[in-house]
């Protein structure tokens, strides 16, 4: 039990780090802030599902996404969201192929509100970058998310994966 207590507690203490990082260097640089941390994830998403098997489907790529975090100890949970009305959870755009998603335990977001920190900032940048490399290593084309709804207990966001 007192092991327990104190990995949370060194846990947390991270997290406050972490979103004391990302606030200063939003102050710091600004608006290039994101920039960075986007490539950042970039970078950690395409070496961290280096030799994961290449698909074109999205579903495989996203569950394959979601072992590649898993397998890494990242606490982004996520999952596709389809609406009532929808018929499938994949829809096909000019754009590419959408699917929305749900996070609903995110290591970023709790970093963010444990430090006092707003979302949306160059963390959150982070995560798009991660999605867009690790799914050019498993799909082999570009891709971006967008937050549609950023709240306190989820994260609504769209990812876009682009026609190749």
């Amino acid at each position: 039990m007192e092991t327990t207590r104190n990995q949370r507690l060194a846990l947390q203490d991270a997290m406050v780090f972490l979103g004391a990082i990302a606030s200063g260097t939003e102050q710091a640089i600004g608006e290039s802030a994101s920039s960075i941390s986007y490539l950042a994830g970039v970078n950690l998403g395409k070496k961290l599902s280096l030799g994961v098997p290449r698909t074109g489907d999205i579903e495989e790529a996203l569950a394959a996404t979601r072992e590649v975090l898993k397998k890494n100890d990242y606490l982004w949970l996520f999952e596709p969201f389809k609406t009532h009305d929808q018929e499938a959870v994949v829809l096909e755009a000019e754009e590419g192929a959408q699917v929305m998603l749900v996070f609903r335990d995110c290591m970023i977001r709790q970093s963010l509100f444990r430090f006092g920190h707003s979302q949306k900032g160059s963390l959150c940048n982070m995560m798009y970058g991660f999605f867009a490399g690790a799914l050019q290593n498993i799909m082999g084309r570009e891709s971006s998310l967008e937050i549609i709804h950023a709240g306190e207990n989820a994260c609504y966001k769209k990812l876009v994966v682009k026609n190749a």
